[in-house]
């Protein structure tokens, strides 16, 4: 790289740093202010790993707001570099803004693959360790102190209510079954379920027909299509499953649709990062890096600034509609990176070509 490059990465990069960091106090301020959650943790696991649990959030917090502050703070980069007529000598030597902004873009995606995939990696499982997410609260929407499973295999389909759970969800306890199919076994009770194979153990059990005495029974067995790591992220959710987690789940397989849908979602909105920040910088100089006579930015940061909030609205909306199935996970991750690029691009030609 040329002197001019690293001028132009030193400038912008800098400023980026600075509003992300900005942004990581503020929502570390505000995870901080949890005292429930705080208090909980402190007594668990000590005070240092309540502070720790409440920086790790805020990392989560900050990653998804990095398509803002690095519009946020490459315009900054690029005003300090016009202020300083940096960018106007760069441009009257013959350097045109594409050969400009090349350095900055391939940093950055270089950088957003070291964050979306170790960063995020590293922030979950410390999350996940000392504040996963409760089941029944966020993952299955049920009351708290209840563990709700539909499970299906062949032509078996019956929904397990248990109120209690441990080893990641294969092991119940104070279990009911309710069967949804044919069978006559339309409800069973049972103190304890452990899921062995493709099937849940029942070491002893009740079960009660519409037209006969409740029966006990020994060593009962259900057929099942779960596996262990599907019901580890049935009863948690995709946000506390790093990137790798995820890739080989989906490797492996898994036979739940809407397990399946999310669990990409969040894997190809982790590999889309790069894109969708790429698309944020290119906003950022075609807002600011062109030229005018006047010292006066208001306006172009104005515009700037909606715009990528307007790209980091329709991404958080992608990503719900993606992983709720109702649009295909590939399309909605890329999606949003694809318009910023073709807004930032498209800009930029228009005020290149001598028209603006």
């Amino acid at each position: 790289m040329t002197r001019i490059d690293w001028l132009v990465m030193r400038r912008v990069g800098s400023r980026i740093a600075v509003m992300v960091l900005i942004f990581y106090g503020i929502i570390g301020l505000i995870e901080s202010l949890d005292t429930w959650r705080f208090t909980h943790v402190a007594e668990m696991a000590g005070t240092p790993m309540a502070v720790v649990m409440v920086m790790a959030s805020a990392v989560r917090w900050t990653i998804k707001t990095l398509p803002v502050t690095v519009l946020m703070g490459a315009i900054l980069g690029i005003i300090d570099l016009k202020n300083h007529r940096e960018l106007t000598v760069i441009k009257a030597s013959g350097i045109s803004i594409w050969r400009i902004v090349r350095a900055p873009v391939i940093a950055l995606v270089l950088l957003s693959l070291v964050i979306s995939i170790g960063l995020e990696t590293v922030s979950t499982q410390i999350n996940r360790s000392l504040n996963p997410t409760p089941p029944g609260e966020v993952a299955l929407l049920t009351p708290p102190g209840e563990v709700w499973l539909e499970q299906r295999s062949g032509e078996s389909h019956y929904i397990i209510l248990a109120l209690g759970m441990a080893s990641g969800g294969t092991s119940l306890s104070g279990v009911t079954v309710f069967n949804l199919g044919d069978d006559a076994e339309k409800r069973i009770e049972a103190n304890e379920a452990k899921l062995e194979g493709r099937e849940w153990v029942f070491p002893t059990a009740v079960v009660r027909t519409p037209d006969a005495p409740p029966r006990a029974l020994v060593n009962y067995r259900l057929p099942t299509s779960s596996t262990p790591a599907e019901l580890s992220l049935k009863l948690s959710s995709t946000e506390d499953m790093t990137f790798f987690e995820l890739a080989d789940l989906l490797r492996r397989g898994v036979a739940d649709a809407s397990i399946r849908t999310a669990a990409a979602m969040r894997v190809i909105k982790l590999l889309a990062l790069p894109l969708v920040l790429a698309g944020s910088l290119f906003i950022a100089f075609a807002f600011t890096a062109g030229y005018r006579r006047s010292d006066k930015y208001g306006i172009a940061i104005l515009y700037g600034i909606v715009l990528g909030f307007v790209v980091f609205v329709i991404t958080e909306m992608a990503d719900r509609a993606g992983s709720s199935g109702v649009l295909d996970p590939a399309f909605a991750a890329i999606g949003p990176a694809f318009v910023a690029i073709v807004i930032g691009v498209t800009v930029l030609l228009h005020k290149e070509d001598g028209q603006a």
